[in-house]
């Protein structure tokens, strides 16, 4: 069954298209090393939350913009393998200085989950 890393993140929104760009040269380094999809999604119609939602989850600010992500692995074993192989790489693609976060990655959220329940049209 898929495995799926999942993350939340805050980006200034005047760097939308830094974060574009950042995508463009480091996302498929995730595809080579195995996953199968990796979504990037700006925030759109995120909901402020009387006790808790995303911007306070990573101290989004004002000025910055939401961002949910997820990648997509066949399973937990290909998603294992590739994340060491990229982390042992020194990909220049994953490396912030030739590829800077436009964004704080300390309030970066990320998790692996195993998918539990899926419904297709």
């Amino acid at each position: 069954m898929a495995y799926i890393d999942g993350f939340v993140l805050a980006v200034p929104t005047a760097n939308k298209e830094k974060f574009i760009a950042h995508c463009e040269k480091g996302d498929s380094v995730f595809i080579e090393y195995g996953a199968t999809r990796v979504v990037e999604c700006w925030g759109d119609d995120v909901s402020r939350g009387k006790v808790t939602d995303f911007y306070g989850a990573v101290k989004a600010t004002d000025d910055e913009t939401v961002v949910f992500s997820w990648i997509e692995w066949p399973d937990k074993a290909t998603r294992d393998a590739g994340m060491k192989k990229m982390m042992e790489s020194n990909d220049p693609r994953m490396d912030p200085k030739t590829n800077p976060m436009p964004f704080d990655g300390m309030r970066l959220i990320y998790a692996g989950f195993e998918p539990i329940f899926e419904l297709k049209a």
